[in-house]
Formats: structure tokens, C-alpha cells, sequence
């Protein structure tokens, strides 16, 4: 018994030295000492011991298990404090070292080219409104004086979710903002709703249209659209606004120059070029020579889409525009190709 007990004991304090961590000396801790452990297995033999033996027996049992104790607690002891040691060098901050930079992000070019522009049409008195991304056709098209057969509505052209048994029923993602205008017209004529007439707002946001990927388009991309609906708003009223716009945007001696389009939605409609920014009307690279560049398309609010709205076109008239956000984000800081936009590429977006 006596043999057996000391090679517990030297087996117990050969692996205590060699354990590296707490859990390998709670390992041995069980081994030996827990309820299945080899000293309690001894203890549990005792019946097979002669009586006037097992005091001295149970002697050297308790002696051994105070040896294997003892020594795991100083082993334990150890090995917290070299843990502690190691964790305060790890931990050590050196306060003569400058400090880490943790890199920051900022503004897309997109965002404060769109920021610019807003605060120059809040200055006007505009309200900044937005709306749904996923819009039916009757806002997006038919009250925007777009029938059913125009174009526009071919799938080719318009991301549709939904083709329902009439147009009203059917849902698309968007391709223009000028959704927005016309929710805020039915608005603005419903007594159950707070807005009233007049109306003077710009709706930038989100738009989707069927297109390849390339310098100049992108299947996504944002639009900033305006609308005045008020009494006697003439021609003169949106080119004085957008001639202050292109001022304020790209520089005071900026000039504008309005070319007659087609819009469905407006009449008469117009296309508005700026001085180029770069060479100030001279021509170069930037506007291929010509002294123009195109920023934006406009219009007087067409007849029909004020009275589809529920609003009086023999007592109200109004204008609206529409601005491409990369378009003008491009032409502002000279980019010359839409894709750098959304690459997220560190080195593109730091510049800004």
C-alpha cells in the first residue's frame, strides 16, 4: 500500500511540473483527487485492509493528498502570475509613441453634390420631399400624361414587378422622380391631407431604368426633380430660377441656355446647357469645343397632367425640372466615367 501511495504521489507531482496552464492542473486535480480520482479509489479499498492498519493507512493517504494539494496550489499560483506578467508586457501602451489613426470615411461625391444643390433650392424656399422606390404605373406614368402605349412603358426601358389587369394595378420600380409630383399634386388638393397649393418642392432619390452599364448610364441611378404649382407662374419664372441654380452650383459667371424639347408631361419643354464650367464658353475637351454642356431637362407642367392631378389649369400654371445627380456630380469635379461612382474605390472617393 505503502509502494502503491508513493507512486501516485511522484506520478501526481511529475505531471503538476510539467503542466503549462490551469486547465492541465485541473486535469490532474480530478485524476487524483476527485471522486473517481486514484487516492479516493484507495480510500474506497480500505475495507480490505486489516483493522489495526488502516489508521496508519488513511495516515499516509491524507499526507499524500496534502502534498499533491499544496503543490497544485503553488503550481496554480505560478502560473497566474507568469499569465499576469505576459498580459502586462502585452498590454504595456508606450505613451511616447504617437498615435493610431483609425481611418474615417466621408462624404460620396454624389452626397455633397447633392447637399450643394439642395441648399440652393431650400435658399429659394423649396421643400425637399421624397417617395416610394416601388411605385405604381399610374404615378410614375399615366398621371404624367405617359399612356399606356407610350415607349417608356416597354420593358426594355422600365423594370416592371408586377403587370396587373390594368395599368393602375401595375408595379415597377421607378425611372423617374417625377412620381413624387405627382402624389404631392393629389396631395395638395385632398382636404384629408395637410399639404395644400401652392406647391414648391424637389424630390431627389433613386431611379431604375433597363439600361447597360457604361461610362454615362447605369440600370440605377439618382434623379433630383422640381415642381412649382401656383398662380401666374410663367416661362420667365423657371428660367430666372435655373439661371440662379447654375450660378450658385457652378460659378457666378455662369450662363445658361435653354433649346426646345419634348417632354410628355411638360409644354412647352425645353433642354438647358450651362457655359462650360472649365474653359467659360471658349471650348474645349470638357464640351467638345462647343462653350455648352447639358445639365438638365424642363418645362412648363402640362395641361393635362394638372387636371389628372385634380388641379385647376385655368387657375394654376407651374413648372418642373429634372436633374441627372451623377450627371452634374461628373461634370462638377471633371470625372469621366459614371462607374468610379459606385466601385467604392478608396483612392477615387478620398480625392473628394
Amino acid at each position: 500500500m505503502n509502494e502503491m501511495l508513493g507512486k501516485i504521489k511522484e506520478s501526481a507531482l511529475a505531471k503538476i511540473a510539467e503542466a503549462v496552464d490551469a486547465d492541465a492542473l485541473n486535469e490532474i486535480k480530478v485524476a487524483v483527487l476527485g471522486k473517481k480520482g486514484e487516492l479516493t479509489q484507495v480510500l474506497k479499498s480500505m475495507k480490505d485492509v486489516a483493522p489495526e492498519d488502516r489508521p496508519k493507512v488513511g495516515q499516509m493517504v491524507n499526507d499524500a493528498r496534502a502534498v499533491i494539494e499544496d503543490t497544485l496550489s503553488k503550481k496554480l499560483a505560478e502560473i497566474a502570475r507568469a499569465a499576469r506578467s505576459a498580459r502586462l508586457v502585452r498590454e504595456t501602451v508606450d505613451v511616447t509613441k504617437p498615435g493610431t489613426r483609425k481611418l474615417l470615411g466621408h462624404r460620396h461625391p454624389n452626397q455633397i453634390a447633392l447637399e450643394d444643390l439642395e441648399r440652393v433650392f431650400i435658399g429659394m424656399g423649396y421643400e425637399v420631399v421624397s417617395g416610394p422606390e416601388v411605385e405604381y404605373d399610374k404615378y410614375n406614368f399615366e398621371l404624367l400624361n405617359i399612356p399606356a402605349n407610350h415607349p417608356a412603358k416597354d420593358e426594355q426601358d422600365t423594370f416592371y414587378i408586377q403587370r396587373g389587369a390594368t395599368t393602375e394595378e401595375d408595379i415597377l420600380l421607378r425611372t423617374q422622380t417625377s412620381s413624387v409630383q405627382a402624389r404631392i399634386m393629389l396631395d395638395a388638393v385632398n382636404p384629408e391631407k395637410e399639404r395644400t397649393l401652392p406647391i414648391r418642392v424637389i424630390s431627389p432619390g433613386r431611379v431604375f431604368r433597363a439600361d447597360e452599364v457604361d461610362a454615362t448610364h447605369s440600370p440605377s441611378f439618382h434623379q433630383v426633380e422640381g415642381l412649382v404649382i401656383d398662380k401666374n407662374i410663367t416661362m420667365a419664372d423657371l428660367k430666372g430660377t435655373l439661371a440662379q441654380f447654375a450660378k450658385e452650383f457652378f460659378g457666378p459667371n455662369t450662363k445658361t441656355k435653354f433649346r426646345p424639347h419634348h417632354f410628355p408631361f411638360t409644354e412647352p419643354s425645353a433642354e438647358v446647357d450651362i457655359t462650360c464650367f472649365k474653359c467659360g464658353g471658349k471650348g474645349c475637351g470638357v464640351c467638345k469645343g462647343s462653350g455648352w454642356i447639358e445639365i438638365l431637362g424642363c418645362g412648363m407642367v402640362h395641361p393635362n397632367v394638372l387636371s389628372m392631378c385634380g388641379i385647376d389649369p385655368e387657375e394654376y400654371s407651374g413648372f418642373a425640372f429634372g436633374i441627372g445627380l451623377e450627371r452634374i456630380t461628373l461634370l462638377k469635379y471633371e470625372i469621366d466615367d459614371m462607374r468610379l461612382l459606385y466601385e467604392n474605390d478608396e483612392r477615387f472617393l478620398s480625392q473628394f
